[in-house]
């Protein structure tokens, strides 16, 4: 018989198979869902990492599902980025670069294609829809304005603890756009998101384990903090106040 990890590793693959071939029913990914609520996983996730993603063609593209796509993808991003960050290669000069040549080409192409027999590029008229526009303009706005709400919430809120999260995530990000450049950044992110969800999809149960030991540990140790500081601060400003009040 099989052990509790190798059934849920069972229970995964089929799911993702099933996801994969297009032929997954609501009521199996519900059903999966179920059982799989009974462990406790990273950040609260209650679905498989598949689902997570999409389920879609960029869910396989993170997760590696599709090999040959993703590995296209990645090296493309690695050579567009040892292009202008290695070479020195500016944005703005190989986009005019190329428009130049692209608009030459077809210049000539078009002027000269008779005297050789051969006949003209044909450019298809391509006209954007005006909905696709007005729905990223909504999106934006709809990410604009929970930024700001986020904002305010740390802000004035009392929970100590997102103040401290924000102000490291914020400091780290200091930290790491003075050692590199923006598109090294955006490089290095995309790396992260290309290798750190396949290698949790493929370790899940080992990770989740130490997570799950990891925050106990924490959790520990900023009660301990809260204790000792943060409760101490509180009250001393509380008591500051009513002395003004006073």
């Amino acid at each position: 018989m099989l052990d509790p990890v190798d059934m849920d590793i069972a229970d995964s693959d089929f799911l993702n198979n099933q996801l994969d071939n297009g032929d997954s029913s609501d009521s199996d990914i519900d059903n999966y869902c179920m059982s799989f609520t009974c462990k406790n996983r990273l950040f609260g996730r209650q679905k498989p990492l598949h689902v997570v993603l999409g389920a879609g063609v960029s869910a396989d593209i993170i997760l590696w599902r599709n090999k040959q796509i993703s590995a296209y993808i990645f090296m493309g991003a690695t050579l567009t980025w040892l292009l202008f960050e290695r070479t020195g290669y500016n944005l703005v000069v190989f986009v005019c670069h190329a428009s130049l040549l692209s608009l030459t080409a077809l210049f000539l192409w078009s002027n000269l294609g008779s005297f050789i027999y051969v006949s003209p590029p044909e450019i298809p008229e391509t006209i954007l829809p005006q909905h696709l526009f007005m729905r990223t303009a909504i999106s934006l706005t709809a990410t604009y304005n929970q930024a700001l709400r986020s904002f305010r919430h740390v802000v004035f809120g009392t929970d100590i603890r997102d103040f401290l999260s924000v102000a490291l995530v914020l400091w780290l990000l200091s930290v790491v756009g003075h050692l590199c450049s923006f598109l090294s950044f955006l490089y290095i992110v995309f790396v992260i998101l290309m290798i750190v969800p396949a290698l949790y999809d493929n370790l899940e149960d080992s990770v989740d384990s130490f997570a799950e030991k990891a925050l106990i540990a924490i959790n520990k140790q900023y009660a301990v903090l809260d204790e000792k500081v943060i409760q101490k601060l509180k009250k001393s400003v509380i008591s500051s106040k009513n002395r003004k009040q006073q």
